[in-house]
């Protein structure tokens, strides 16, 4: 079941291959992602130390969180990956081109998973050709209904 998505990465990226994360985070922050109050929009995976960070991600406080923590919306959290994905993930970024996003934030046996993609940026006129190709899709359905 999926509580949040970045569309907007499909929009700006080819994604090549996907790899499903943990994500260490605190308590207050379980409950708000459960109430769905999370944003993935401008949010990008890091590799510092040979770990993966997950930086720019909003999730907002709910407004019953305790009082004696001070809660921090854009923290960065640490994603839980096995060592050897984190080796390859490594090669693959240092070339050029390459970005790590987060697509997908969803359960996983009662757990919180963040789904990561490789990714290489797409040019305007990528984005252009991609919208094209949907629009007609779309026309397409639209004229196989109407007969």
């Amino acid at each position: 079941m999926s509580i949040a998505q970045n569309k907007k990465a499909f929009h700006d990226y080819f994604i090549e291959e996907k790899y499903e994360a943990g994500i260490v985070l605190e308590g207050w922050e379980v409950k708000a992602i459960r109430a769905g109050r999370i944003q993935l929009k401008e949010a990008y995976v890091i590799i510092r130390n040979s770990e993966l960070y997950l930086i720019g991600s909003h999730v907002s406080p709910l407004p019953t969180a305790s009082t004696h923590i001070n809660p921090d919306p854009l923290r960065t959290r640490k994603l839980l990956l096995h060592a050897e994905q984190i080796e390859r993930l490594i090669g693959k970024v240092e070339r050029a081109g390459y970005t790590l996003v987060p697509l997908d934030m969803h359960y996983k046996s009662g757990r919180i998973k963040l789904e990561i993609g490789l990714a290489k940026g797409k040019k305007q006129y990528d984005k252009r050709e991609a919208e094209k190709r949907k629009e007609w899709e779309r026309d397409k359905q639209r004229l196989l209904r109407a007969r």
